[in-house]
């Protein structure tokens, strides 16, 4: 029923607002607008976990992308993210990572991290009735440097929902735990020289240093792309569960788009950039371009 998707989702929504504070099965019921045991069953349902466990598994991402990215004490994480003490924190984490907490943050390494994904979205059906219009996309020139990207192929995949279908949704989660030079994961449309034989076009990765030699996951390639240009199409911000017709008006946008009054031409041997979908600010895609 929609009145119980929306009721996860608004849970899913408080829980992300309002991880560093205490989250109660009472709060969450006032929230779904149900009582607490149908609240709970509910979420459960729906998201596949006990609210305790998702808000878990939320905690100990956060925890590992902080120890990964800052000097901070293992205490101090612990505690800010909710744990009761250290050896709770430390167990919790060496459960949902397999590596010490200590540890990873001396040496952080490649970790499958929880990525959740919002019911409404995954279960309403959508028309385009009920969409609204993304009107204007902008356009602007970026430059990506000489760098190195892990990748995650897959065996024919053009776009992403066949990618999830042929690799699973979880290969995000592990690169997002891995320190991009962007500042997060990318989808890529890759040219032919970068297509090895018996895989898909459409790959998910990670830009990483030119320099990079830490831990490759295992599945993973590595492919070395040069210093580009790139025109960046953006559309408005939308409501989340109205993504499709954003990434529609991106992609008429760029297919009807002439890069020769900048001058340049579209450049077929970078491959194609595609950020995730997040409505407050707009569905991005990086197209690659070089001088007339």
């Amino acid at each position: 029923m929609q009145q119980h998707v929306e009721a996860v989702q608004r849970m899913q929504d408080y829980i992300e607002q309002n991880l560093s504070d205490e989250i109660t099965i009472e709060q969450l019921a006032k929230t779904a607008n149900f009582s607490p045991r149908q609240a709970v069953r509910l979420f459960e349902r729906y998201t596949g976990y006990t609210p305790a466990h998702y808000i878990r598994r939320l905690r100990l991402k956060k925890s590992a992308l902080r120890l990964r990215d800052s000097n901070c004490k293992i205490i101090d994480v612990a505690m800010e993210e909710g744990f009761g003490s250290v050896d709770g924190y430390t167990r919790a984490f060496a459960r949902e990572f397999g590596k010490n907490p200590k540890d990873y943050a001396k040496n952080p390494i490649p970790l499958n991290l929880f990525v959740p994904y919002g019911i409404k979205y995954r279960k309403t059906e959508r028309s385009k009735e009920n969409m609204q219009d993304v009107k204007c996309v902008f356009v602007s020139e970026v430059e990506r440097p000489t760098r190195k990207a892990i990748i995650k192929r897959s065996k024919s995949a053009t776009e992403y929902f066949g990618y999830c279908q042929e690799v699973g949704c979880e290969v995000w989660g592990v690169l997002t735990s891995i320190k991009s030079i962007c500042g997060e994961p990318v989808c890529m449309w890759l040219p032919k020289k970068y297509i090895e034989e018996g895989t898909g076009e459409y790959v998910q990765g990670v830009e990483v240093e030119e320099n990079y030699d830490g831990v490759v996951p295992d599945g993973f390639d590595v492919i070395d792309l040069p210093k580009a240009k790139y025109l960046m199409f953006v559309s408005q911000p939308f409501e989340e569960e109205n993504y499709e017709i954003a990434i529609e008006e991106v992609k008429r946008a760029w297919q009807n788009y002439n890069p020769a009054v900048l001058g340049y031409k579209w450049d077929e041997s970078n491959p194609t950039i595609q950020l995730e979908p997040i409505g407050k600010r707009g569905y991005i895609e990086l197209h690659p371009v070089k001088e007339i």
